[in-house]
């Protein structure tokens, strides 16, 4: 049975920061908390799914240091990351690299929130969501009868397209937030000829005692 690990890259921002909204062109680090969240990933993958066969991430750095990271926590070190653009974040156009609240000013809370439920995209963002839930069934297609487990570490905007791969994503979206937690990581599993979400956006550091 393949199962897919999807993880969201730790922190870019730490307490008492101001908040920007990080996208695609935007390629920051991880602060410092980022750091630790990311030793939480590979400290539950080593408790939860202790053999990964491989493991992607997106070209950007944040992503790309996350699963490093958490690749080296899990003593995997024979595992290379494999960066791809497919998993890259999305380009927040006129917002990108702004802080939040001039975000929200602009283009309203109610289509903030229209996009953390139901992942449509505000005015002004570059958003093309046909190619993302391509992305998604393409790169799925590939694994499923890989009987591997694989972990990709991607960012938010993005993350939260995969459910679309699933049956009946509204039934999931209905129930579920799409919004993944920095450092948090969901799990599904391809058997009897479909994905299925064993668990989402659930955080290490709430796994680990």
């Amino acid at each position: 049975m393949t199962k897919l690990l999807i993880a969201r890259h730790g922190n870019t921002f730490d307490k008492g920061d101001t908040l920007l909204r990080v996208g695609k062109r935007t390629d920051l680090p991880l602060s410092v908390s980022g750091k630790e969240q990311a030793i939480k990933l590979g400290e539950y993958l080593a408790k939860e799914h202790p053999q990964i066969d491989e493991v992607f991430s997106s070209s950007l750095v944040r992503t790309i240091d996350t699963a490093q990271i958490a690749v080296d926590t899990m003593d995997q070190h024979d595992i290379t990351v494999m960066p791809s653009d497919i998993f890259d974040e999305i380009d927040y156009g006129p917002d990108e690299g702004k802080p939040e609240n001039e975000v929200v000013a602009r283009v309203g809370e109610d289509a903030i929130k229209k996009w953390d439920e139901q992942a449509v995209a505000p005015d002004g963002w570059l958003v093309d969501v046909e190619k993302l839930k391509y992305n998604w069934k393409e790169f799925t297609d590939s694994i499923k009868d890989s009987d591997e487990v694989i972990l990709v570490v991607t960012s938010n905007g993005t993350a939260r397209f995969v459910p679309y791969i699933l049956d009946d994503v509204s039934e999931f979206i209905s129930n579920n937030n799409i919004k993944l937690s920095t450092g948090a990581v969901s799990c599904l599993s391809f058997k009897d000829g479909k994905w299925d979400v064993e668990y989402w956006n659930r955080k290490p550091k709430d796994y680990l005692g």
